[in-house]
């Protein structure tokens, strides 16, 4: 693939999407901090998902983002189990919205930090999960894809968080 390293158009849309990423962490970093502790427990909707279970969902998503950019293990794993792997309620002994929220803190700012230092050529690298011949096939299975994905992902759940807000201020 071609060296964007000095390309102005590529640093741009590199840019754009990491302020976008960036963007939708601080809502929902912004979202756990406006309500009592109590209300995160409620689903968002009525059989819908807890509003604590969607933030330890996010953090996992997130922190699967360490071994598939090749930047390291996960920090949370035992997240996965609780968060992913399996719906709302299954597991009865979930963190603390304390816990979690330091939990995205840290990973956040894990990613926050490395992300900072990436050129647009290291974002159009292949990612972990994606083979060296299909990338070749399919370049665009780069890293900046996934942020694109994740960023997508966060603004999704961030729609049904908002539910919680709605029903609490009609209650």
């Amino acid at each position: 693939m071609k060296d964007e390293t000095n390309n102005p158009q590529a640093e741009l849309i590199v840019k754009q999407v990491l302020n976008a990423w960036k963007d939708q962490n601080k809502h929902v970093s912004t979202f756990f901090t406006k309500h009592d502790e109590a209300s995160y427990l409620n689903e968002v909707a009525p059989g819908r998902n807890r509003a604590i279970y969607l933030l330890g969902h996010l953090i996992g998503a997130n922190d699967g983002l360490q071994p598939l950019f090749g930047i390291g293990e996960r920090s949370f794993p035992e997240l996965v189990q609780i968060f992913s792997a399996n719906p709302d309620k299954a597991i009865a002994k979930i963190p603390s919205l304390s816990e979690l929220k330091q939990h995205w803190e840290k990973v956040t700012a894990i990613l926050t930090r490395h992300f900072d230092t990436m050129t647009p050529s290291e974002w159009l690298e292949r990612h972990t999960a994606v083979s060296e011949e299909d990338f070749a096939r399919e370049p665009h299975r780069n890293k900046l894809n996934v942020l694109l994905s994740r960023t997508i992902h966060e603004g999704y759940h961030m729609g049904q968080l908002n539910l919680l807000s709605v029903k609490e201020l009609v209650a």
